[in-house]
């Protein structure tokens, strides 16, 4: 097995001013120990108006933790109002971009293409793409959740000579936001339909876990040598949470 450092990252979704984050980030570094960090790689992505505060606190303080953003547009510039950009986000320090969220999926009808689409800017803006792939409640009953993954994995790494410069995460929709969680063995046995599904390089791939993750049920989801991390949604908001589920191991 490929010697893979833990990744946890914090989805703030559409919450917390860019005073809050100056706060939380704040109060996360503080909670968290330097050997925190040589453990598990720690990333937060707060909305587009957090990331300048967010990105000022953690260079003046030289904190080792990674700023992300939640989307992106495909195109580098022009008439899109209302979009931001994948070299805009670099500018900003940004390390990562999560893509294809199951809520920009569901909610914005976001399709592999795009998602493809958008998996290339981010590698042209040289940062990482954090790839969400995941089943409904009703594909999951009919018993088609791997053929359903393999499609969207199959879809997002389309033309992408490198793959392991991705990150993805597995989230199984009919959990999130719901507090019902899959099993572990459950969610390595899709973590392992993603990395098959990828090819050769699955194994140098990090694949997270995301769906209701929190400090109660993050240690299970860890013991699973194949679960790489954790993308958490409301359980990250609170410093304290977090720090709980960064350090899931005390």
């Amino acid at each position: 097995m490929a010697d893979r450092k833990n990744l946890i990252i914090g989805n703030w979704k559409m919450n917390h001013t860019h005073l809050d984050a100056i706060q939380v980030v704040q109060k996360l570094a503080y909670r968290l120990e330097l050997s925190d960090y040589d453990r598990v790689d720690v990333g937060v992505a707060p909305p587009f108006t957090a990331l300048r505060s967010a990105q000022t606190v953690i260079e003046a303080d030289r904190l080792p933790i990674w700023l992300g953003a939640q989307d992106c547009h495909t195109a580098e510039s022009g008439a899109y109002t209302g979009e931001v950009s994948a070299p805009m986000l670099a500018k900003l320090a940004v390390k990562f971009v999560i893509v294809g969220h199951s809520e920009r999926r569901e909610q914005f009808g976001e399709d592999d293409a795009l998602v493809n689409k958008k998996i290339k800017a981010v590698l042209a803006a040289e940062m990482t793409p954090v790839v969400c792939v995941g089943e409904t409640l009703e594909i999951r009953e009919a018993e088609e959740t791997a053929p359903w993954v393999q499609k969207q994995v199959a879809g997002a790494i389309k033309g992408i000579e490198d793959v392991s410069k991705l990150v993805f995460a597995y989230e199984p929709i009919w959990a999130i936001g719901t507090g019902r969680t899959p099993s572990s063995s459950d969610a390595g046995d899709v973590i392992d339909v993603i990395r098959g599904a990828i090819g050769d390089r699955g194994q140098d791939v990090r694949v997270l876990y995301g769906g209701s993750a929190n400090a109660g049920n993050i240690a299970d989801f860890m013991a699973k040598k194949t679960i790489d991390g954790a993308l958490v949604g409301g359980a990250s908001l609170d410093p304290d949470s977090f720090a709980s589920i960064v350090r899931y191991w005390i």
